[in-house]
Formats: C-alpha cells, structure tokens, sequence
C-alpha cells in the first residue's frame, strides 16, 4: 500500500530516505510537476522506473541534484556553457545536458551523456541535499500528461511506488527547459519555462554560444 504524506509531515523526509535505501520508487514534488524518484546507484530500481512507466529503455532518465558540488558524482565534466546556466538558473527548471561519469550504472543513460537539474522546492532540496543525487523523471505514464498534483501521481502509478510526498499543487506546471552542453553549440532539446532569449542572454559572453542556428 503506497503511504501518502504532506511534504510538511516530520517523518516525510525520513520515510523517503529509508524507501530510496532500500531500493523503492518514491513520488516528489519539483517545482515544475511531480517527479518519480529512485536511487541512482541501484540499477533494478531505475529499471523499475522503466517498466512502471511502460519508459521505453533507451530515453534517459534525468538526475536532479540538491547541491552544484553533487554534478562531481554524476558527470566527468561541467562544460564552460553549462557553467553560466547553472549559475544563472539553478535552482529552478533548467535541465543541463552534460559528459556522464563512468561510475552512472548504464539504466541512466545508455549516451555518453545525461541531463542534470537542481528544483526550486523546499522538500526536494532538502532531500536531495541529504540523499545525493537521485534519477527522477515525470510522475505519469510515458505519452501521458505529468502529474501536477500527489492525487494525479497515485492515479498514475498506485502501488507501484512506495511513498508520495503531497507539496501542493505543482507551481510551475510545465517540464523544465533542457540545453544540450556538450554540442557546438549549445542546443534547446525541449522549450521550457527558460526561454532561447533569457538562455542566449546568459551565454552572448561565454565559450560556444547559441547562434541563429538553434
């Protein structure tokens, strides 16, 4: 039976730390839509995530991280464009896609890659902050809209996960803008709430910089 606690509730981040060591999903809030969380460095959960979502194996699942120090767990290099988004949009819905380290079981991303954000949420952060980094993707079903809120996620995904934390409603409501960084140049692999102009304004004075031709 999946345990749904109010992100407010003492015991939340305690239930979700000992849910994530044991290997179970776990749904989150974000800032942008609700997120199914698992531990990185268990491979039989990041394919659990696959088959709850019906995900198909070779799209990648994105990390999030609550501290920049936690991109040294997860990616072998912080490229120069990378550099000035992360400085200029995190926390908040800005995912960036970076070299993946070699130590990132292969169920994360079967590239030499992997896309990185850090959430504007309170309860996010702190759990991040405390587990280190973790895979989250969408809360829904592949081809279906995210989930917003802790009842659409239990909608979603029912006994599949172990615990959702209920933050609200989700604030931003849409999936976060995601920049490639390791092309030259950058590129805009998914439009989001960050927008080309904000993102070209931020890195007009940094190595390999977005041009006409994204």
């Amino acid at each position: 039976m999946t345990e749904i606690l109010p992100a407010s509730d003492p015991k939340a981040l305690e239930s979700a730390l000992a849910a994530l060591r044991a290997g179970a999903l776990i749904v989150i809030p974000t800032d942008t839509v609700y997120g199914i969380a698992a531990n990185p460095w268990k491979p039989e959960a990041l394919r659990r995530i696959y088959a709850v979502k019906g995900r198909n194996s070779t799209k990648a699942i994105p990390l999030l991280v609550g501290l920049s120090a936690h991109l040294a767990q997860v990616s072998s290099e912080v490229p120069p464009c990378a550099s000035a988004l992360i400085k200029a949009y995190w926390p908040g819905p800005l995912t960036v896609i970076v070299p993946k380290a070699a130590r990132l079981p292969t169920e994360i991303s079967p590239f030499p890659t992997v896309g990185v954000r850090m959430p504007a949420n309170d309860f996010a952060l702190k759990l991040l902050k405390a587990a280190g980094p973790l895979a989250v993707t969408s809360a829904n079903i592949s081809g279906k809209p995210p989930a917003l809120s802790a009842a659409e996620a239990a909608e979603y995904l029912g006994n599949a996960v172990a615990l959702i934390v209920d933050g609200g409603p989700a604030a931003g409501g849409t999936a976060s803008t995601v920049v490639d960084c390791t092309a030259s140049p950058p590129r805009i692999l998914r439009p989001g709430p960050i927008t080309e102009a904000q993102i070209r304004q931020v890195l007009k004075n940094a190595p390999n910089p977005l041009n006409a031709q994204i």
